[in-house]
């Protein structure tokens, strides 16, 4: 019953914000990009996100906001579980930001806007060169002033398990020289992967970490970062063994 009544609302949810799309380009034009982007942020993370996860029934529990340095950039890295990642980010995690995102979602009609309004950059892993090209713009954002979000396993794992983190996401912080904040996701993939994907409420675990510098590392402590940081958020589960 829950997904019945669900994938209806997740539709007209969609329609709701075409309003709010059209003011959101209006802002771009008057009072430039950075503006557009927080104004999306806080239109689809609020207005739209917030209430579609809601909706599924599940409780999200939130530690650490205040290890999110208020006037610094920042590269967030997380597991990734479940499709539900991303709302969780933009619902509930108020710091503007976009997202190094699938190409697919590239394809999905208004998302993709707000999506490319929010400064996301889409990539394409199976091409070396447009993946390459995909982590220079999102570098470009960081140097711009601008967070970002990149899920360093580069597919779901949907279950209670951390992937193989991609040295090329970390990338991102090194050559940006901005500071990693690690993020733990426990239990997003609970909502709809578990179930072949039919709508179940969950309990959700949002672990913010402290932030972990970039700045003057040397080769060693480069290449150490994507298993550093993976443990760190290996650390963040509840009651679960994570290899």
């Amino acid at each position: 019953m829950k997904s019945i009544l669900w994938y209806p609302y997740f539709i007209s949810r969609f329609i709701v914000t075409l309003p709010a799309k059209a003011r959101c380009k209006r802002i771009g034009k008057k009072e430039g990009t950075m503006a557009m982007r927080l104004f999306c942020n806080r239109e689809i993370g609020l207005k739209y996100i917030r209430p579609l996860v809601a909706a599924t029934g599940s409780r999200v529990h939130i530690e650490g906001l205040e290890n999110i340095p208020a006037d610094e950039t920042v590269l967030f890295v997380s597991n990734h579980q479940s499709l539900f990642d991303l709302g969780i980010f933009l619902g509930f995690i108020e710091k503007p930001k976009g997202y190094i995102a699938k190409n697919t979602i590239n394809s999905i009609p208004v998302l993709r806007t707000w999506m490319r309004d929010m400064g996301c950059v889409f990539i394409d892993r199976t091409d070396i060169k447009k993946s390459a090209a995909a982590i220079a713009d999102g570098i470009v954002r960081l140097q711009e002033g601008y967070s970002m979000v990149v899920f360093p396993e580069g597919t779901r794992t949907k279950e209670d398990a951390l992937h193989e983190f991609r040295a090329g996401s970390f990338k991102l912080a090194t050559k940006a020289g901005v500071p990693i904040v690690p993020v733990t996701l426990d239990g997003t993939y609970k909502i709809l992967e578990a179930n072949r994907y039919k709508i179940r409420p969950a309990d959700v675990y949002v672990t913010i970490h402290p932030p972990v510098e970039t700045k003057d590392l040397n080769r060693e402590e480069v290449l150490a970062l994507p298993e550093k940081v993976k443990g760190i958020i290996a650390e963040g589960f509840r009651n679960h063994s994570v290899a």
